[in-house]
C-alpha cells in the first residue's frame, strides 16, 4: 500500500461525485463478550444509526449484516458464509452498488459525521491517481474501514484476490489495501472506534462534555424524529433566552415549539424556521421593552410609543 497525505483541493466540491456507502456491521465483537455491537447505544442512538447518519448523502447505502431496524432505509447484504471476514463482507456489499466512488465504513464509529465523509470524498476526488482516501488515527495508523474508494479499484483487486486464493473468506483486509495507492486524511476523533466496553464508556462520556452535548443532542433528536433540517441553533437559543427573560421561563420551550409549528405550516425548511424565529424574537423584544417602560421609576408613560 502506498500512503501519502491528502493534497489540498481548493475548489473541489465535496458533493461533486455521486457515491454509495457500504457499512460492515457483522463482526463477532469478541472483545465485547459477543454483544450486538452495532446495536449498542451512544448518546441515545445505536452505533449503526450514528454511522448511517454520517453517510446519509449516499445514493445507496448497503449494510452487510443480518437485517435489523434502522433509523433510515438501507439495503441489506450478507457474505456467504456469514462471518467470512471484512474482505468477503466488502465484496458482498459492493455487489449492490453502482456509483464510481464508495465510502466504506465500520459500524462502530461514534464520532463519525457527514463532515468527515465529505473530507474523505474531497481527498479522493483531488487525488486522481489514488485508489482511495482513508482516515489516519491519533497514532498515524491507517483506518481502511473509514475510507472512500474508487469502486473500480476495489472490484479489480477483489477479483484478483479471488482468482489467486479461490475465496475471500478469512483473508485479511491488508491484502486489499496493500495493492492500492491510498491518501491519508488525519482525524483522531472520527477514527475512534469502539472495540471494548471501556471504549463505549469513553464515547458516552465524551459526547456529554460541554463542547459536544448540544450538537449531539440536536443530532439525536433529528434522527429520532426522522427529520434532516439544518437551522441556526444560535438564533433559536437567543429566542428561547429572550422569551424566558422578557416573558416567563415557561415561555422559552413553548415559543420554540410554536416556531417549529409555524415553520411547518409555512412549508418547512431552514428559511421558514428563520422567518418564524425572526418574528417571534421581535415580539419577545417588544414584550420586554413594554415591561421596562411600565416598571416603576422608568420615567416613561405606560402608553408611550
Amino acid at each position: 500500500m502506498t500512503s501519502r497525505s491528502a493534497p489540498s483541493a481548493p475548489g473541489v466540491p465535496y458533493g461533486g461525485v455521486p457515491y454509495d456507502a457500504v457499512v460492515l456491521a457483522g463482526g463477532a465483537a469478541r472483545r465485547l463478550g459477543g454483544a450486538d455491537k452495532p446495536a449498542v447505544r451512544v448518546g441515545g442512538r445505536s452505533l449503526l444509526d450514528r454511522v448511517l447518519a454520517a453517510c446519509a448523502g449516499a445514493r445507496a447505502t448497503v449494510v452487510v449484516a443480518a437485517p435489523r431496524p434502522t433509523a433510515r432505509p438501507v439495503t441489506w447484504a450478507r457474505e456467504d458464509p456469514p462471518g467470512g471476514g471484512p474482505l468477503a463482507a466488502l465484496d458482498a456489499g459492493l455487489r449492490h452498488t453502482t456509483a464510481g466512488h464508495v465510502v466504506v465504513l465500520s459500524a462502530d464509529l461514534p464520532f463519525l459525521d457527514d463532515g468527515t465523509v465529505r473530507r474523505l470524498r474531497a481527498a479522493l476526488t483531488a487525488a486522481r491517481d489514488a485508489g482511495g482516501a482513508l482516515l489516519a488515527d491519533a497514532d498515524g495508523r491507517d483506518q481502511p474501514l473509514v475510507a472512500a474508494y474508487r469502486a473500480a479499484a476495489l472490484r479489480r483487486e477483489l477479483a484478483a484476490l479471488t482468482a489467486a486464493h479461490g475465496t475471500l473468506t478469512g483473508l485479511p483486509l491488508r491484502r486489499l489495501t496493500g495493492a492500492l495507492d491510498l491518501v491519508r486524511v488525519p482525524d483522531p476523533v472520527a477514527s475512534f472506534d469502539c472495540d471494548t466496553w471501556d471504549d463505549i464508556a469513553t464515547a458516552r462520556a465524551r459526547i456529554r462534555e460541554h463542547g459536544h452535548v448540544l450538537d449531539e443532542w440536536i443530532s439525536a433528536v433529528k434522527d429520532e424524529l426522522g427529520i434532516d433540517l439544518d437551522v441556526d441553533t444560535g438564533a433559536l437559543l437567543d429566542l428561547a433566552r429572550d422569551a424566558a427573560h422578557g416573558v416567563a421561563r415557561p415561555a422559552a420551550p413553548l415559543t420554540t415549539f410554536l416556531v417549529g409549528y409555524a415553520a411547518a405550516h409555512a412549508g418547512g425548511g431552514p428559511q421558514a424556521v428563520a422567518e418564524a424565529t425572526r418574528k417571534a424574537a421581535a415580539l419577545a423584544r417588544r414584550w420586554a421593552e413594554e415591561a421596562d417602560e411600565a416598571a416603576p421609576g422608568s420615567g416613561t408613560r405606560p402608553d408611550a410609543g
